[in-house]
């Protein structure tokens, strides 16, 4: 497969720089030389290229999941489960509820009750650059 500078541009965007308040000149970063703007530069009154980078992840669909606590069943046991029937869980009570996008871990929390629905306070949230690193 034939490699273009694009793939590399990629690669060595400077992801930490563009998760933080910094900004990155590229002129200068020549890691941060980040751009998908292919139709022929750019036009006068429209967002820094970062921006116009950005806008485009924040309308990509994530599955969140709450993560209480996990157990592992023989078959036979699972046959056997009705209404009323407990599974112990690995967790114990009181413990956090781990939440997970797309089955990478991004903080922990508790149960809260809000209008009568269930809902999940954050007590400890992993850092942008950890997770930046799970996804590798």
């Amino acid at each position: 497969m034939a490699s273009d500078g694009n793939s590399q541009r990629v690669q060595d965007y400077d992801w930490e720089a563009a998760l933080s308040d910094k900004k990155v000149d590229p002129e200068t970063d020549s890691g941060a030389d980040f751009d998908l703007d292919f139709g022929g530069g750019a036009q006068a009154g429209k967002k820094p290229a970062g921006h116009q980078n950005l806008d485009l992840l924040l309308d990509i669909p994530l599955e969140i999941t709450a993560e209480l606590g996990r157990a592992k069943m023989i078959i036979n046991d699972l046959l056997q489960l009705g209404q009323g029937s407990v599974i112990e869980l690995n967790k114990l009570a009181g413990e956090p509820l781990e939440i997970m996008v797309n089955q990478k871990l991004i903080a922990r929390g508790e149960v809260v009750v809000v209008n009568e629905k269930f809902g999940i306070r954050l007590t400890d949230v992993i850092s942008p650059l950890e997770r930046i690193k799970q996804l590798s």
